[in-house]
């Protein structure tokens, strides 16, 4: 077996919070030592809607560049981290529809024995972001992959505070994530890239 790490990021972001996020974690698990394939999901909303908020429409054509996700990129990497807004405690459904098309890879066991981690972001204070992220780790849960989070396993979690995954308050999107939520998404991937090689290392030997 090929002995780099290979991760993917894979994420949803309307205005930016998330993607900035995202490429923290991408960053992160590069200098952890990693392959990194960084992926948004497809948009699903309507032109209408994205041309009628500034921020929505510019950060479209800011990420035009960014390679949409495909389920390719999952049975690619042996690390898989997800980004999400927070919808109703939720994740997007831009995300989940990318989500519900992995059926035939689950069916074949493709998605097992990964590790897999994520990160959210919310307009509010307390707006969801626990919810979102253990509504994520259900999907892992039924693909038989291996969840990593960071719990308090440095001391800069005892100021972010959420020992699921990294996550940030936005402000309804006024507020770019800070040293803190950016470190937490580095720590979340690092900590995902470390654990994806100790699993990949120990089913290559058997």
């Amino acid at each position: 077996m090929d002995g780099q790490i290979k991760v993917a990021v894979i994420y949803y972001s309307a205005t930016g919070i998330t993607y900035q996020m995202a490429v923290a974690a991408a960053e992160a698990a590069g200098e952890a030592g990693a392959e990194v394939r960084l992926r948004k999901v497809r948009e699903l909303a309507p032109d209408e809607a994205i041309r009628s908020n500034s921020g929505w429409q510019a950060h479209r054509l800011e990420t035009q560049e960014v390679m949409e996700a495909e389920p390719d990129d999952l049975s690619w990497a042996d690390v898989v981290i997800f980004g999400s807004p927070t919808r109703y405690g939720m994740i997007a459904a831009q995300l989940k529809q990318f989500i519900d098309t992995t059926g035939p890879l689950w069916a074949n066991g493709a998605l097992a024995d990964k590790a897999y981690a994520a990160f959210t972001s919310t307009a509010t204070t307390h707006g969801g972001q626990e919810s979102t992220l253990l509504s994520l780790f259900t999907t892992f849960y039924h693909w038989g992959g291996v969840v990593v989070t960071p719990g308090y396993t440095d001391p800069s979690q005892f100021i972010a505070g959420n020992p699921y995954g990294a996550s940030h308050t936005s402000n309804n999107g006024e507020v770019a994530p800070d040293a803190v939520a950016l470190g937490a998404t580095a720590l979340t991937a690092k900590r995902a890239v470390r654990i994806g090689a100790a699993l990949k290392k120990g089913l290559a030997a058997g």
